[in-house]
């Protein structure tokens, strides 16, 4: 699957991500799924990591809900989520793994192990507790028009 995000967007991600360092940071992906098969993102929502760690993220419930009423409101679809991972690769991890539990959502990792060139990758992950499998999926970055 390819998905798409906007720059605006994409720089959003990254200065909230950076802002909220050490800690990861977190949010949703809302837009739609088009015929063609391209995921569209829409919009990305900043929500706050509950866990306030620099290992694993709890997304705010009441955020999320609020969240998720605005992308009714608005006519999107929720997409996924995304993450940071303020000292590692832009892999899921073995707890992202097995916290993925939406075989249709997108997961977005930004790695900010390197500051000067972050690194944003879409997967999904699908399958059985302790078999699950993880498939990159191809992101692009658009230049707002």
């Amino acid at each position: 699957m390819k998905i798409t995000i906007g720059r605006k967007d994409y720089d959003r991600i990254v200065e909230y991500a950076l802002k909220e360092r050490p800690n990861e940071a977190c949010g949703l992906i809302a837009g739609t799924d088009r015929d063609d098969g391209i995921r569209e993102i829409k919009k990305v929502y900043l929500l706050t990591n509950i866990d306030h760690t620099n290992e694993h993220f709890s997304i705010d419930p009441r955020e999320q809900l609020r969240s998720i009423k605005d992308m009714r409101a608005n006519g999107l679809t929720p997409l996924g989520n995304w993450h940071s991972h303020p000292e590692s690769p832009s892999r899921p991890s073995e707890e992202d793994k097995r916290l993925a539990n939406d075989s249709s959502a997108s997961y977005l990792i930004l790695s900010l192990e390197n500051e000067d060139e972050p690194v944003l990758n879409a997967f999904h992950v699908e399958g059985e507790q302790g078999q699950r499998s993880v498939r990159k999926e191809e992101l692009i970055i658009k230049e707002e028009e």
